[in-house]
C-alpha cells in the first residue's frame, strides 16, 4: 500500500473529500511526487475499493492507463464505459482476488482505498506500508486503520521527511500468524 493520512489517521473526511490532501499537495514543489512513480514501477496490478474508485472517476482522467486494476464492490452492478479494458470488477474476497491476480501473472499487488486496504491486513496479505502523514489534525472522517483482531507489527523499512512537512514512513510487515492463502476456508 502506498497511501496518505492526516496526522491523526483519517484518509478523508467523513463525506469522502480529499480537500485537505489537495491543499497539502499544493505546497509540494513542482515534479516532486513523494516517490509515488518509483512506487508505480514495482507493482503490476492495482487493487482498489469502490470509495476509491469512485473518487478517482472524478479525476479528470484516469490515472494508471492499461495498468491492471482489480475493483472490489459488492454494490456496483457494472463499471461505467470509457474505461482501459484491464479495469476489472470483482466480488472477490482478498485471497480470491490474489489467488486470481496470481494466476493471471501478477505477483506485486498495489492494495489502495481504507476498508480494501484493512480487509488485506486482516487476511495477512499485506506486505509492506508507505505511509505519508500529512501535518494536519482532521478530527473526524474516514479512518486508515480500523479494529483489528490481533496486533500487527511493523519494521521500519525508510522514513524521509519532506521540507513541506509530509512525513513518509516505509515498513515491512512481520507476519506472525499464517497467511490467508495458507489457510483453509471455513
Amino acid at each position: 500500500m502506498f497511501i496518505a493520512t492526516s496526522l491523526d489517521g483519517f484518509i478523508a473526511r467523513t463525506d469522502g473529500s480529499i480537500d485537505w490532501l489537495d491543499r497539502a499537495n499544493a505546497t509540494v514543489q513542482p515534479g516532486e511526487d513523494c516517490g509515488y512513480a518509483q512506487f508505480l514501477h514495482t507493482i503490476d496490478a492495482l487493487v482498489m475499493g469502490r470509495g476509491t474508485f469512485e473518487k478517482v472517476l472524478t479525476f479528470p482522467e484516469w490515472p494508471y492507463g492499461a495498468m491492471p486494476v482489480y475493483v472490489l464492490s459488492h454494490s456496483i452492478e457494472q463499471l461505467p464505459a470509457g474505461l482501459p479494458e484491464t479495469v476489472q470488477l470483482s466480488r472477490e474476497s482478498p485471497a480470491e482476488v490474489v489467488r486470481r491476480a496470481s494466476a493471471s501473472g501478477h505477483q506485486h499487488l498495489y492494495v489502495d482505498g481504507g476498508k480494501v486496504i484493512q480487509s488485506f491486513l486482516a487476511a495477512g496479505l499485506i506486505t509492506e506500508l508507505t505511509l505519508t502523514v500529512i501535518p494536519v489534525l482532521l478530527g473526524s472522517g474516514l479512518r486508515l486503520f480500523g479494529d483489528l483482531e490481533a496486533d500487527i507489527t511493523l519494521n521500519v523499512i525508510a522514513s524521509k521527511v519532506y521540507p513541506f512537512g509530509f512525513v513518509q514512513n516505509h515498513y515491512a510487515v512481520v507476519t506472525s500468524r499464517p497467511h490467508a492463502l495458507d489457510r483453509q476456508p471455513n
